[in-house]
């Protein structure tokens, strides 16, 4: 079987893309969860304070889990090999490197902002001390009402709303 060097390139590229594509999408997958019913493995054995309070408000937000990097460098990547096919001369495939990795890594950073975000609830609650907070968290579908009575658990750094 012979393979001319245009069909080789051709074949690499998809594999890169493909490769690329694939680690974008696996490592938006990984964005920790923040639910109320979930907790993360250091969290385990930890003491936690437990306050008592009244929702005051529910509300619906959006949250968004940090921004990685992997969709920019993901989409340039993908953005410049597919770029880079585009012409017959050397500095035409440079151009379309170039232009195809600047507009893939626009499209690879708003692929990933987008799939980093979740659904979430941002829950008022006042405490029987008389202090006023909200906590944000993923919706992990209890349905919190106004006039619900919910324990605040805090361990000094992370802070949910439970029954």
């Amino acid at each position: 079987m012979v393979i001319n060097m245009q069909q080789f390139v051709s074949m690499r590229n998809l594999a890169t893309i493909s490769f690329a594509l694939v680690a974008a999408l696996t490592l938006a997958a990984c964005a920790p969860s923040q639910r109320g019913d979930v907790y993360e493995y250091r969290q385990g054995m930890r003491a936690q304070t437990v306050e008592m309070g009244v929702v005051e408000s529910v509300r619906y937000v959006q949250l968004a889990a940090p921004n990685t990097g992997v969709g920019t460098v993901g989409g340039a990547a993908i953005g410049g090999i597919a770029g880079s096919t585009i012409g017959g001369s050397g500095r035409a495939n440079a151009a379309g490197a170039i232009a195809g990795a600047i507009l893939g890594g626009v499209v690879g950073n708003a692929v990933e902002n987008n799939a980093n975000q979740r659904n979430g609830i941002e829950i008022t609650v006042r405490l029987d001390s008389g202090q006023m907070i909200a906590v944000p968290q993923e919706n992990a579908g209890e349905n919190f009402r106004p006039g619900d009575r919910v324990r605040v658990l805090s361990d000094g750094h992370t802070t949910r709303v439970t029954y």
